[in-house]
């Protein structure tokens, strides 16, 4: 191996369009570098449930939006349009908290393998 190799060190890799940093780079644990940078992390892969949203049986009370702690709830000019699974963790708060219509709620969990299962039909 040439010198110039060895004192380059490991070349920078790149994960979904972005130069990563090495292990030497990254800070320590537990530690928050920038405000606001949820948003670029999607968390939403390990989820085992995730909520279906029933258009017919939605008051548009808002409800799942203001207690989803991971603002996964989707809006378009002041109302529900749906989820945002990328960042969904599954939690169920959306529906525990959903009022629905005439004591039918709007948001239902499912288990995962059968969304994915209903997806590809």
């Amino acid at each position: 191996m040439s010198a110039s190799k060895e004192s380059a060190g490991p070349q920078p890799k790149e994960y979904q369009g972005k130069i990563q940093p090495g292990w030497r780079e990254i800070p320590r644990g537990g530690m928050i570098l920038q405000a606001g940078n949820a948003r670029e992390f999607e968390t939403g892969d390990w989820r085992v449930t995730r909520p279906v949203w029933i258009p017919e049986n939605c008051i548009q009370c808002l409800f799942c939006w203001i207690y989803c702690p991971d603002a996964a709830v989707l809006l378009e000019d002041g109302k529900v349009i749906g989820f945002d699974y990328a960042h969904c963790k599954g939690c169920g708060i959306c529906a525990h908290e959903c009022p629905g219509k005439r004591g039918a709620k709007a948001i239902k969990m499912v288990a995962e393998s059968e969304a994915e299962e209903a997806s590809q039909a």
